[in-house]
Parts: structure tokens; C-alpha cells; sequence
């Protein structure tokens, strides 16, 4: 019997340990290791609430999940409950999806002043990630400046700019909607050093921001380029450029009450403050050199109360995992990286793809696990875990607890939401009836 532990629940955990079963049928033991005591990963916290139809893939994740051989586990912290040799230990082969979710650093003066986020710990604390419940961001100034020229800047945009009613059908949690219901902003700048045809924006999300009751989003023609140009654009971006050339013809629309303006060839250089909060946003104004943004010298400052960076996730470190710090994920050749440890997903090749890149990966990488381990392999798997969790008073969660956890979201929600999560660890734990 084979002896599996996958650390992390998210996608492209859940897509390893199906690639396990459908290779090993019933020869395989499979444990997905969470901290948190809910599955999921990023499609519980990181997707959009507002975008419900993407969440609906954990779906396929529950038919691995109640498969006989796999189990999930969580509430249990990999490198201090258990450590990553004690599991190497255990199993034949422990691989690692803990995805990346902590915030590149902008690395400029005055990252560290007040309402300044990183956009794992904005986008966590709407999402009701236990980590960023507490974040409590102040919505009082009329400016919020978003860098970056990705699909989680336009996400950011949209929630802070949706209405109540544009909210109501989403698993926003509560102490989100009700920050945003009182909020001041009116103005949303989004910062991005390259021009248009650069951007890492998809034309769903960017159609989005046109259809917004509240909002109207702006760009600057002089930022386009002639638009003869977009015929050598890939199809996807060419979509998405269109947009923002509509967004450049429309009228302007100051009764909707805010406006997402596009700010193009603009790097910010400085976050100013007083009395330890962001105040304003220094920037320079860029040009392209061979695709490049190289600076002009020129700077202009933006007032702002609010300042999210949207520039890119990196995987947390674990102990005695060897990590590229460079890329921001674990050292690896292609998820190996020493024998019986692997990585998989973003852990392994960084913050890329989508959801759906992360299934081939797992495929892929159990593929590798079956040329390294031997078909008579014998280790303890989760009867020695259950032997460690017993002796340290490790409580850990089963999937069957998270359908108690899960249905007692469902029946908190608010009326038109799909549920009302828990932010707190000791309340998702206090819904089993435990201490």
C-alpha cells in the first residue's frame, strides 16, 4: 500500500490526490494536510466572492475528497505540529501544495505605514481568510490607489466599488460588506508601469468593471496605442484592449458616484504619510524601451488613503525545505526536490496558471512519484500520524467535520448569500463542538 501526504487543500492539492487514485485505484493511501480546518485553499479565500460560478469547481474536489483512501486533515500545521522530516518519515512520498500565499514587497519607502495592504491580505481579510479577519482597513479617504495590471487589481476595483445589491448573491463575509457599506471612496486608481497592450488583464473580468451600477471606469486615449497595432495582440489580450478602448470612448459618467480610472505608464516610487498612514502615492511616468518600463524622470504624486499592491504572490517558507528565494517557491527540478519530497502547483513553479493548470501539474508530478517509490513500499502512512496526533494532542479536523463546519455556514448565511463563513479558527472548531 502506498502512503501519500499532500500538504495543502487547495487545487492543486485536491488534483494530485485524484491523479493518485485514478493511478493507484485502491493501492494508495492519500492525506491532504491543511492548517486551516476547511479545504479548499484559494477558492474558499482567494477567488472573488462575487464570482461564485468559479468556487463551484471545490465540487470535483469533494468527489476525491470522499473517496475511501483519501482523508482530509486539518487543523494541523506542517513545520510546528508535525515537521516535514517526521512526515517524509511516514509516507513514501509527501508533496507540497501549499500554493503562494503571501505578498511580494514592493520594496519602497513607506510600504510599512498604515492601510497599506498587500493584496493576499486585502483580498483574505473580504474573504474571511482567519488571518486577515482582523486587517480592519479604513474606507474614510475618497482615493484608493490598486498596483498592478492583473485580474486581482480588477478584482480589488470591484468589490470596492460594487454596491450593496451588486454584493448581495456573494459570500463576501460580513465584517467586509458591512466596512464597505460605509465607505468614503469614490475614486480608484489602478497603477500599472506598462501601457495597454502589457497588461495581464482577461476580458471577462475587464467587461465586468463596464457593466458596475456605481462605477465608471476611465482610461486615457493618449495611453493607447494606434489601434492597428492590437491586430498583433494575442486574441485573449486583443479582447481585453478592447475594452479599454470602449472605456476611452464612453462619456464620462460622474452620476454613478465613482470612478476606476486606468492610470498606464506610471511606477510608483514612494508611499508618503503622516502619522504612520499612507497619505499619498509618489509615481514616475514610464515609457517602453524593448518592452520595458524605463523611467522619465517625470513624478507626479496621488493623494490616497488606501494603497492594496496586487503584484504577485510567493510560497512561505517551511523548515528544511530548500527555497528559491528568487523565484519565491520551493527549490525543486521539475517538484522534486529531495528524495520522497516533491512540490506541486504554485509551490512549484510560482503564481501562474489557473485553476485549471493545476490538475496536468498534479498528474504530472504523481507520475514522477510512481517512478521513485517502490510498488512494496511499507511505511506507517496515517496510522503513524495518528500515533504523533494522539501523543501531541494534535485535534484535527476530518472532511466529514467540515460538512458540519460547511453546513452551519450554509445556515448562517444572510438572505441571498450562499454562506456566511467563519473568520475564526476557534468558531469553525466551536461548530464541532469541541473546546
Amino acid at each position: 500500500m502506498r502512503q501519500i501526504a499532500i500538504v495543502g487543500s487547495g487545487p492543486a492539492g485536491y488534483y494530485t490526490a485524484e491523479a493518485a487514485v485514478k493511478l493507484w485505484g485502491e493501492d494508495v493511501h492519500v492525506d491532504i494536510f491543511d492548517s486551516l480546518p476547511v479545504p479548499f485553499g484559494l477558492i474558499r479565500s482567494g477567488v472573488a466572492p462575487d464570482h461564485q460560478s468559479i468556487k463551484g469547481v471545490s465540487r470535483r474536489y469533494e468527489a476525491t475528497a470522499k473517496a475511501e483512501n483519501v482523508r482530509f486533515i486539518g487543523n494541523v500545521t506542517v513545520g510546528s505540529d508535525v515537521t516535514v522530516g517526521e512526515l517524509r518519515d511516514l509516507y513514501d512520498a509527501v508533496i507540497l501544495a501549499t500554493g503562494a500565499p503571501s505578498d511580494r514587497q514592493l520594496g519602497l519607502a513607506g510600504e510599512d505605514l498604515g492601510n497599506v495592504f498587500g493584496s493576499a491580505a486585502f483580498v483574505g481579510w473580504y474573504n474571511g481568510h482567519p488571518n486577515f479577519a482582523g486587517l480592519d482597513p479604513a474606507l474614510s479617504h475618497d482615493t484608493a490607489v490598486i498596483i498592478g495590471n492583473g485580474n486581482v487589481a480588477l478584482d480589488v476595483a470591484r468589490i470596492l466599488a460594487k454596491s450593496q445589491d451588486e454584493l448581495a448573491g456573494s459570500d463576501i463575509v460580513a465584517h467586509a460588506l458591512t466596512a464597505l457599506q460605509g465607505s468614503a471612496v469614490r475614486r480608484i486608481v489602478i497603477l500599472g508601469r506598462r501601457g495597454p497592450h502589457q497588461i495581464a488583464m482577461t476580458p471577462k473580468e475587464l467587461g465586468e468593471l463596464g457593466q458596475l451600477s456605481r462605477a465608471c471606469p476611465r482610461v486615457d486615449p493618449a495611453d493607447l496605442p494606434p489601434v492597428d497595432e492590437d491586430q498583433a495582440l494575442e486574441p485573449g489580450v486583443r479582447k481585453s484592449v478592447m475594452h479599454l478602448r470602449a472605456f476611452a470612448e464612453a462619456a464620462s459618467c460622474p452620476e454613478k458616484g465613482i470612478e476606476i480610472e486606468f492610470d498606464f505608464f506610471a511606477s510608483p516610487v514612494a508611499i508618503l504619510g503622516q502619522d504612520g498612514r499612507v497619505e499619498a502615492v509618489e509615481v514616475e511616468r514610464t515609457r517602453l524601451e524593448n518592452g520595458r518600463a524605463v523611467g522619465t524622470g517625470e513624478t507626479y504624486r496621488i493623494a490616497a488613503g488606501l494603497l492594496v499592491t496586487c503584484i504577485g504572490y510567493q510560497t512561505s517558507p517551511i523548515p528544511d525545505v530548500p527555497y528559491d528565494e528568487k523565484n519565491g517557491r520551493f527549490a525543486n527540478d521539475e517538484g522534486r526536490i529531495a528524495p520522497g519530497l516533491y512540490c506541486v502547483g504554485w509551490a512549484r513553479r510560482g503564481p501562474t496558471g489557473t485553476i485549471g493548470t493545476n490538475r496536468p501539474d498534479g498528474f504530472s508530478i504523481i507520475e514522477k512519484v510512481a517512478e521513485d517509490i517502490a510498488e512494496g513500499a511499507v511505511k506507517p502512512g496515517r496510522a503513524g500520524f495518528e500515533t504523533i496526533a494522539a501523543e501531541r494532542g494534535i485535534d484535527f479536523v476530518k472532511f466529514t467535520d467540515w460538512q458540519r463546519i460547511d453546513e452551519a455556514e450554509i445556515a448562517n448565511a444572510r438572505t441571498g448569500s450562499p454562506r456566511e463563513k467563519f473568520v475564526h479558527v476557534d468558531h469553525m472548531i466551536g461548530a464541532l463542538g469541541r473546546e
